[in-house]
């Protein structure tokens, strides 16, 4: 199994981080070049504990659908996405969030396993983790910058 972790420090609530994170509105914004939209299950607004969404995009050329459910939830502090079907063999990403001096603290832990049992670990290896590295933290740097300007008052009442 590959696994990613992400660290950013970001100048907002941890409230606001938390809840921008779940966001399905922020996320299909923040996926830029991949057309990503949510198609199925919870299609707006934020996702919550036991709820799935099922996420179309365009990914390496290739369209290709991912339904992701909300498996754990401890607002404002941990959520857990797990892979329902997709792509990948197995996924779960696990969010982090820690508020320090007023700023907040977030960690990302993507875990995945690409089918085909020792092709799919040669793939994950030489080449798909380096591209899910650079969506996540593409991701990161949009949701930070939404954050931490007037941005997020489009996907949140605080």
């Amino acid at each position: 199994m590959a696994v990613i972790e992400l660290e950013v420090l970001i100048d907002a609530p941890r409230e606001r981080v938390f809840d921008l994170s779940r966001s399905i509105d922020a996320h299909q914004d923040s996926a830029e070049g991949t057309d990503e939209r949510a198609v199925a299950g919870v299609t707006s607004g934020l996702l919550g504990l036991g709820e799935d969404v099922t996420w179309e995009a365009r990914h390496l050329g290739v369209r290709q659908r991912l339904r992701v459910k909300m498996t754990r939830l401890e607002r404002p502090h941990y959520f857990e996405d797990t892979m329902l079907r997709g792509a990948f063999q197995r996924m779960r990403h696990d969010h982090w969030f820690e508020e320090r001096d007023g700023q907040t603290w977030s960690k990302d832990r993507f875990e995945f396993a690409s089918p085909f049992g020792p092709l799919g670990r040669f793939v994950d290896w030489v080449f798909l983790t380096g591209y899910m590295r650079g969506f996540l933290e593409r991701r990161n740097e949009h949701l930070k910058r939404m954050a931490e300007s007037d941005a997020w008052r489009k996907y949140l009442r605080e």
